[in-house]
Protein backbone atom coordinates (compact mmCIF):
# COMPACT_ATOMS: atom_id res chain seq x y z
CA UNK A 1 0.00 0.00 0.00
CA UNK A 2 1.21 3.56 -0.57
CA UNK A 3 0.18 7.12 -0.01
CA UNK A 4 -3.33 6.41 1.36
CA UNK A 5 -4.18 6.41 5.08
CA UNK A 6 -1.04 5.08 6.75
CA UNK A 7 -1.67 2.44 9.42
CA UNK A 8 -0.59 2.76 13.01
CA UNK A 9 2.45 0.72 14.00
CA UNK A 10 2.32 -0.58 17.55
CA UNK A 11 4.44 1.39 19.98
CA UNK A 12 5.38 4.21 17.58
CA UNK A 13 4.28 7.83 17.70
CA UNK A 14 5.08 10.91 15.62
CA UNK A 15 5.12 14.66 16.14
CA UNK A 16 5.69 17.59 13.80
CA UNK A 17 5.47 21.37 13.95
CA UNK A 18 6.66 24.57 12.26
CA UNK A 19 9.82 25.85 13.93
CA UNK A 20 10.63 28.70 11.55
CA UNK A 21 13.53 26.93 9.82
CA UNK A 22 11.91 27.22 6.39
CA UNK A 23 10.81 30.58 5.07
CA UNK A 24 7.24 29.26 4.89
CA UNK A 25 5.02 28.63 7.89
CA UNK A 26 4.86 24.90 7.15
CA UNK A 27 6.04 22.17 9.52
CA UNK A 28 9.81 21.72 9.36
CA UNK A 29 10.58 19.84 12.57
CA UNK A 30 9.56 16.28 13.38
CA UNK A 31 9.99 13.44 15.82
CA UNK A 32 9.69 9.65 15.60
CA UNK A 33 9.35 7.97 19.00
CA UNK A 34 9.18 4.34 20.07
CA UNK A 35 7.65 3.62 23.45
CA UNK A 36 10.42 1.07 24.06
CA UNK A 37 14.01 0.92 22.80
CA UNK A 38 13.99 -0.50 19.28
CA UNK A 39 16.45 -2.57 17.32
CA UNK A 40 17.84 -0.29 14.63
CA UNK A 41 19.78 -0.37 11.39
CA UNK A 42 20.97 2.33 9.03
CA UNK A 43 22.76 3.16 5.81
CA UNK A 44 24.30 6.55 5.20
CA UNK A 45 25.74 8.77 2.47
CA UNK A 46 29.08 7.79 0.97
CA UNK A 47 29.89 11.38 0.12
CA UNK A 48 33.24 12.34 1.67
CA UNK A 49 31.66 15.60 2.81
CA UNK A 50 29.43 14.42 5.64
CA UNK A 51 26.87 16.56 7.45
CA UNK A 52 26.92 16.88 11.23
CA UNK A 53 23.75 14.80 11.78
CA UNK A 54 25.36 11.87 9.97
CA UNK A 55 28.51 12.20 12.08
CA UNK A 56 26.42 12.00 15.24
CA UNK A 57 23.86 9.41 14.17
CA UNK A 58 26.02 6.83 12.40
CA UNK A 59 27.83 5.50 15.51
CA UNK A 60 24.64 5.53 17.55
CA UNK A 61 22.80 3.45 14.97
CA UNK A 62 25.79 1.09 14.89
CA UNK A 63 25.08 0.43 18.56
CA UNK A 64 21.91 -1.37 17.49
CA UNK A 65 19.38 0.41 19.72
CA UNK A 66 17.40 3.60 19.16
CA UNK A 67 14.23 5.08 20.61
CA UNK A 68 13.81 8.47 18.94
CA UNK A 69 14.70 10.30 15.73
CA UNK A 70 14.55 14.10 15.63
CA UNK A 71 14.56 15.55 12.13
CA UNK A 72 14.41 18.98 10.55
CA UNK A 73 14.02 20.23 6.99
CA UNK A 74 15.07 23.53 5.46
CA UNK A 75 18.64 23.39 6.76
CA UNK A 76 21.13 20.55 6.17
CA UNK A 77 23.53 21.47 9.00
CA UNK A 78 26.31 20.50 6.58
CA UNK A 79 29.67 22.27 6.18
CA UNK A 80 29.01 24.14 9.42
CA UNK A 81 32.18 23.14 11.28
CA UNK A 82 32.39 22.46 15.00
CA UNK A 83 29.28 24.50 15.61
CA UNK A 84 27.30 22.14 13.40
CA UNK A 85 28.42 19.16 15.50
CA UNK A 86 27.51 20.98 18.71
CA UNK A 87 24.11 21.92 17.28
CA UNK A 88 23.35 18.34 16.19
CA UNK A 89 24.33 17.07 19.63
CA UNK A 90 22.17 19.71 21.25
CA UNK A 91 19.18 18.57 19.19
CA UNK A 92 19.60 15.04 20.53
CA UNK A 93 20.13 16.36 24.07
CA UNK A 94 16.94 18.42 23.94
CA UNK A 95 15.00 15.46 22.54
CA UNK A 96 16.35 13.05 25.14
CA UNK A 97 15.47 15.43 27.97
CA UNK A 98 11.98 15.99 26.57
CA UNK A 99 11.28 12.26 26.36
CA UNK A 100 13.18 11.17 29.46
CA UNK A 101 15.62 9.03 27.46
CA UNK A 102 19.33 8.37 27.47
CA UNK A 103 20.90 10.61 24.83
CA UNK A 104 22.57 7.69 23.08
CA UNK A 105 19.10 6.37 22.15
CA UNK A 106 18.36 9.51 20.10
CA UNK A 107 19.57 10.14 16.54
CA UNK A 108 19.28 13.30 14.47
CA UNK A 109 18.66 13.96 10.79
CA UNK A 110 18.59 17.16 8.74
CA UNK A 111 17.92 18.12 5.14
CA UNK A 112 17.93 21.41 3.27
CA UNK A 113 20.37 24.14 2.30
CA UNK A 114 24.06 23.35 2.83
CA UNK A 115 26.41 25.79 4.57
CA UNK A 116 24.00 27.62 6.85
CA UNK A 117 23.94 27.17 10.62
CA UNK A 118 20.78 26.00 12.33
CA UNK A 119 18.57 28.59 14.06
CA UNK A 120 19.19 27.00 17.45
CA UNK A 121 17.18 29.56 19.41
CA UNK A 122 14.09 28.36 17.56
CA UNK A 123 14.96 24.70 18.03
CA UNK A 124 15.59 25.26 21.75
CA UNK A 125 12.01 26.50 21.91
CA UNK A 126 10.27 24.00 19.65
CA UNK A 127 11.94 20.63 20.30
CA UNK A 128 10.66 20.46 23.91
CA UNK A 129 7.12 20.99 22.58
CA UNK A 130 7.24 17.88 20.41
CA UNK A 131 6.95 15.49 23.34
CA UNK A 132 3.43 16.60 24.21
CA UNK A 133 2.32 16.46 20.56
CA UNK A 134 3.14 12.81 19.84
CA UNK A 135 0.33 10.89 18.10
CA UNK A 136 0.12 7.33 16.81
CA UNK A 137 -1.39 8.39 13.48
CA UNK A 138 1.09 11.15 12.69
CA UNK A 139 3.12 9.49 9.93
CA UNK A 140 1.60 11.65 7.18
CA UNK A 141 2.31 14.82 9.13
CA UNK A 142 5.92 13.80 9.62
CA UNK A 143 6.25 13.03 5.91
CA UNK A 144 5.02 16.55 5.17
CA UNK A 145 7.43 18.08 7.68
CA UNK A 146 10.55 16.61 6.07
CA UNK A 147 9.76 17.86 2.55
CA UNK A 148 12.03 20.41 0.86
CA UNK A 149 11.55 20.60 -2.92
CA UNK A 150 9.30 17.53 -2.83
CA UNK A 151 5.90 18.09 -4.42
CA UNK A 152 4.21 15.41 -2.32
CA UNK A 153 4.72 13.43 0.88
CA UNK A 154 6.02 9.89 0.42
CA UNK A 155 4.75 6.92 2.44
CA UNK A 156 4.45 3.19 1.82
CA UNK A 157 3.67 0.18 3.97
CA UNK A 158 3.11 -3.55 4.04
CA UNK A 159 1.11 -5.75 6.41
CA UNK A 160 2.53 -9.09 7.57
CA UNK A 161 1.25 -11.71 9.97
CA UNK A 162 1.64 -10.08 13.35
CA UNK A 163 3.58 -6.98 12.27
CA UNK A 164 3.63 -3.95 9.99
CA UNK A 165 6.34 -2.16 8.03
CA UNK A 166 5.78 1.57 7.43
CA UNK A 167 8.17 3.75 5.46
CA UNK A 168 8.46 7.53 5.08
CA UNK A 169 10.87 9.30 2.74
CA UNK A 170 11.77 12.66 1.26
CA UNK A 171 13.73 13.42 -1.86
CA UNK A 172 13.31 15.02 -5.26
CA UNK A 173 16.70 16.39 -6.29
CA UNK A 174 20.36 15.55 -5.68
CA UNK A 175 19.38 11.92 -6.13
CA UNK A 176 22.15 9.52 -7.12
CA UNK A 177 23.73 6.53 -5.42
CA UNK A 178 25.29 5.75 -3.23
CA UNK A 179 22.44 7.25 -1.32
CA UNK A 180 21.35 10.67 -2.39
CA UNK A 181 19.61 13.79 -1.02
CA UNK A 182 17.05 11.70 0.58
CA UNK A 183 15.96 10.65 3.99
CA UNK A 184 14.14 7.40 4.67
CA UNK A 185 12.64 6.25 7.94
CA UNK A 186 11.06 2.82 8.38
CA UNK A 187 9.27 1.75 11.54
CA UNK A 188 8.06 -1.74 12.32
CA UNK A 189 6.68 -3.61 15.30
CA UNK A 190 8.46 -6.79 14.16
CA UNK A 191 10.50 -8.82 16.62
CA UNK A 192 13.95 -8.88 15.03
CA UNK A 193 17.48 -8.19 16.23
CA UNK A 194 19.67 -5.36 14.99
CA UNK A 195 22.24 -7.53 13.19
CA UNK A 196 19.65 -9.24 11.00
CA UNK A 197 17.83 -5.95 10.48
CA UNK A 198 21.05 -4.35 9.20
CA UNK A 199 21.66 -7.24 6.82
CA UNK A 200 18.15 -7.04 5.39
CA UNK A 201 18.28 -3.25 5.09
CA UNK A 202 21.54 -3.28 3.12
CA UNK A 203 20.07 -5.81 0.69
CA UNK A 204 16.86 -3.80 0.31
CA UNK A 205 18.66 -0.48 -0.25
CA UNK A 206 20.88 -2.04 -2.91
CA UNK A 207 17.96 -2.43 -5.33
CA UNK A 208 15.94 0.61 -4.30
CA UNK A 209 17.59 3.79 -3.02
CA UNK A 210 20.94 2.77 -4.52
CA UNK A 211 19.30 2.12 -7.89
CA UNK A 212 17.75 5.53 -8.59
CA UNK A 213 18.97 8.77 -10.11
CA UNK A 214 17.44 12.15 -10.81
CA UNK A 215 20.41 14.42 -11.42
CA UNK A 216 23.60 12.49 -10.62
CA UNK A 217 24.38 14.42 -7.43
CA UNK A 218 25.05 12.65 -4.13
CA UNK A 219 24.24 14.58 -0.97
CA UNK A 220 25.95 15.10 2.38
CA UNK A 221 23.02 14.15 4.60
CA UNK A 222 21.47 10.98 3.31
CA UNK A 223 20.34 8.26 5.60
CA UNK A 224 17.85 5.42 5.69
CA UNK A 225 16.99 4.16 9.16
CA UNK A 226 14.88 1.20 10.27
CA UNK A 227 13.53 0.87 13.81
CA UNK A 228 11.83 -2.36 14.93
CA UNK A 229 10.46 -2.27 18.47
CA UNK A 230 9.18 -5.83 18.85
CA UNK A 231 5.71 -4.78 19.95
CA UNK A 232 3.90 -6.79 17.28
CA UNK A 233 2.21 -10.13 17.76
CA UNK A 234 4.39 -12.16 15.40
CA UNK A 235 7.09 -14.65 16.30
CA UNK A 236 10.72 -13.64 16.66
CA UNK A 237 12.25 -13.30 13.19
CA UNK A 238 15.34 -15.52 12.93
CA UNK A 239 17.99 -15.64 10.18
CA UNK A 240 17.09 -18.06 7.42
CA UNK A 241 13.48 -18.43 8.51
CA UNK A 242 10.41 -18.01 6.34
CA UNK A 243 9.48 -15.06 8.56
CA UNK A 244 12.82 -13.42 7.72
CA UNK A 245 12.15 -13.92 4.01
CA UNK A 246 8.69 -12.40 4.32
CA UNK A 247 10.00 -9.42 6.30
CA UNK A 248 12.82 -8.95 3.78
CA UNK A 249 10.37 -8.91 0.87
CA UNK A 250 8.13 -6.42 2.68
CA UNK A 251 11.07 -4.14 3.44
CA UNK A 252 12.28 -4.32 -0.17
CA UNK A 253 8.80 -3.54 -1.46
CA UNK A 254 8.38 -0.53 0.83
CA UNK A 255 11.79 0.90 -0.05
CA UNK A 256 11.27 0.35 -3.78
CA UNK A 257 7.89 2.10 -3.57
CA UNK A 258 9.54 5.06 -1.86
CA UNK A 259 12.48 5.09 -4.28
CA UNK A 260 10.13 5.20 -7.27
CA UNK A 261 8.15 8.02 -5.66
CA UNK A 262 11.37 9.99 -5.29
CA UNK A 263 12.20 9.55 -8.97
CA UNK A 264 8.63 10.30 -10.02
CA UNK A 265 8.89 13.48 -7.95
CA UNK A 266 12.30 14.37 -9.37
CA UNK A 267 12.57 18.14 -9.58
CA UNK A 268 10.68 19.10 -12.72
CA UNK A 269 10.31 15.46 -13.78
CA UNK A 270 7.38 14.31 -15.89
CA UNK A 271 8.36 10.66 -16.41
CA UNK A 272 9.48 7.65 -14.38
CA UNK A 273 11.64 5.32 -16.45
CA UNK A 274 12.99 1.89 -15.58
CA UNK A 275 16.30 1.10 -17.28
CA UNK A 276 16.37 -2.70 -17.29
CA UNK A 277 19.68 -4.16 -18.45
CA UNK A 278 19.66 -7.87 -19.23
CA UNK A 279 22.09 -10.33 -20.76
CA UNK A 280 25.20 -8.83 -19.18
CA UNK A 281 28.25 -10.94 -18.35
CA UNK A 282 27.64 -10.27 -14.64
CA UNK A 283 25.31 -8.39 -12.34
CA UNK A 284 28.10 -5.84 -11.82
CA UNK A 285 28.22 -5.21 -15.57
CA UNK A 286 24.44 -4.93 -15.73
CA UNK A 287 24.48 -2.40 -12.89
CA UNK A 288 27.25 -0.37 -14.54
CA UNK A 289 25.47 -0.20 -17.88
CA UNK A 290 22.10 0.62 -16.33
CA UNK A 291 23.63 3.35 -14.19
CA UNK A 292 25.42 4.88 -17.17
CA UNK A 293 22.23 5.01 -19.23
CA UNK A 294 20.10 6.27 -16.34
CA UNK A 295 22.46 9.14 -15.52
CA UNK A 296 23.10 10.30 -19.09
CA UNK A 297 21.82 13.84 -19.56
CA UNK A 298 21.41 13.18 -23.27
CA UNK A 299 19.25 10.13 -22.59
CA UNK A 300 17.18 11.96 -19.98
CA UNK A 301 16.57 14.97 -22.23
CA UNK A 302 15.53 12.62 -25.05
CA UNK A 303 12.94 11.15 -22.68
CA UNK A 304 11.65 14.66 -21.99
CA UNK A 305 11.47 15.35 -25.73
CA UNK A 306 9.67 12.00 -26.25
CA UNK A 307 12.35 11.09 -28.77
CA UNK A 308 13.15 7.37 -29.07
CA UNK A 309 16.83 8.19 -29.56
CA UNK A 310 18.27 4.73 -28.99
CA UNK A 311 21.68 5.88 -30.21
CA UNK A 312 22.16 7.80 -26.98
CA UNK A 313 21.22 4.69 -25.01
CA UNK A 314 23.64 2.33 -26.74
CA UNK A 315 26.37 4.97 -26.52
CA UNK A 316 25.85 5.35 -22.77
CA UNK A 317 26.06 1.59 -22.33
CA UNK A 318 29.22 1.57 -24.43
CA UNK A 319 31.11 4.07 -22.28
CA UNK A 320 30.14 2.33 -19.06
CA UNK A 321 32.46 -0.09 -17.28
CA UNK A 322 30.43 -3.02 -18.62
CA UNK A 323 31.59 -5.21 -21.48
CA UNK A 324 29.45 -4.37 -24.52
CA UNK A 325 29.49 -6.00 -27.95
CA UNK A 326 27.46 -3.62 -30.15
CA UNK A 327 26.62 -6.43 -32.57
CA UNK A 328 24.66 -8.24 -29.85
CA UNK A 329 22.69 -5.38 -28.32
CA UNK A 330 18.89 -5.34 -28.39
CA UNK A 331 16.81 -2.39 -27.14
CA UNK A 332 13.07 -2.25 -26.47
CA UNK A 333 10.83 0.62 -25.35
CA UNK A 334 8.27 -1.30 -23.34
CA UNK A 335 7.43 -4.05 -25.88
CA UNK A 336 8.49 -2.14 -28.97
CA UNK A 337 11.76 -3.49 -30.44
CA UNK A 338 13.88 -0.64 -31.82
CA UNK A 339 17.31 -2.33 -31.99
CA UNK A 340 18.29 -5.89 -32.82
CA UNK A 341 21.89 -7.08 -33.24
CA UNK A 342 23.01 -3.49 -32.74
CA UNK A 343 21.06 -1.97 -35.65
CA UNK A 344 17.72 -0.21 -36.04
CA UNK A 345 14.57 -2.20 -36.68
CA UNK A 346 13.29 0.66 -38.82
CA UNK A 347 11.50 4.00 -38.77
CA UNK A 348 8.09 2.44 -38.17
CA UNK A 349 9.25 0.86 -34.91
CA UNK A 350 10.90 4.11 -33.81
CA UNK A 351 7.60 5.91 -34.38
CA UNK A 352 5.85 3.31 -32.21
CA UNK A 353 8.51 3.80 -29.54
CA UNK A 354 7.93 7.55 -29.56
CA UNK A 355 4.31 6.80 -28.66
CA UNK A 356 5.59 4.82 -25.65
CA UNK A 357 7.63 7.85 -24.55
CA UNK A 358 4.46 9.92 -24.32
CA UNK A 359 3.51 7.89 -21.25
CA UNK A 360 4.44 9.05 -17.77
CA UNK A 361 5.93 5.66 -16.90
CA UNK A 362 7.66 3.12 -19.13
CA UNK A 363 10.57 0.67 -19.33
CA UNK A 364 13.64 0.64 -21.55
CA UNK A 365 15.09 -2.86 -21.81
CA UNK A 366 18.68 -3.21 -23.01
CA UNK A 367 19.82 -6.79 -23.65
CA UNK A 368 23.60 -7.03 -24.02
CA UNK A 369 23.43 -10.64 -25.26
CA UNK A 370 26.48 -11.76 -23.31
CA UNK A 371 25.25 -13.61 -20.23
CA UNK A 372 22.70 -13.75 -17.44
CA UNK A 373 23.51 -10.58 -15.48
CA UNK A 374 20.60 -8.21 -14.91
CA UNK A 375 19.89 -5.02 -12.99
CA UNK A 376 17.29 -2.25 -13.08
CA UNK A 377 17.84 1.45 -12.44
CA UNK A 378 15.08 4.03 -12.12
CA UNK A 379 15.48 7.50 -13.58
CA UNK A 380 13.45 10.52 -14.66
CA UNK A 381 13.48 12.84 -17.61
CA UNK A 382 15.45 16.10 -17.42
CA UNK A 383 13.30 19.16 -17.99
CA UNK A 384 13.37 22.94 -18.16
CA UNK A 385 11.76 23.05 -14.73
CA UNK A 386 14.68 21.17 -13.16
CA UNK A 387 16.97 24.07 -14.05
CA UNK A 388 14.47 26.66 -12.82
CA UNK A 389 13.82 24.92 -9.49
CA UNK A 390 17.51 24.57 -8.69
CA UNK A 391 18.44 28.02 -9.97
CA UNK A 392 15.87 29.51 -7.58
CA UNK A 393 16.46 27.13 -4.62
CA UNK A 394 17.96 29.64 -2.17
CA UNK A 395 15.96 32.65 -3.32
Amino acid sequence: MKNNQAPRVRGFKFAFRPAGIKSSAKADLGLIYSEVPAACAGVFTRNQVVAAPVVISRPRIAGGRCQAVVVNSGNANACTGDRGIRDALRMTELTAHTLGLSEDLVVVSSTGVIGQTLPMARLEKHIPLLGSELVADGAEGLAEAIRTTDSFAKLSWRELDGCRVLGIAKGAGMIHPNMATMLGFVVSDARIDAALLQQLLVAAVDRSFNAITVDGDTSTNDMVLVLANGQGEGDVILPGSSAAEQFSEALKAVLLDLAKMIVRDGEGATKLVEIAVRGAESEADARAAARSIATSSLVKTAFFGEDANWGRIIAAAGYSEARVDPNRVAIDFDRVPVVRAGVSTGAEREAEASEVLRRTEFRVTVDLGLGAGCFSYYTSDLTYDYVKINADYRT
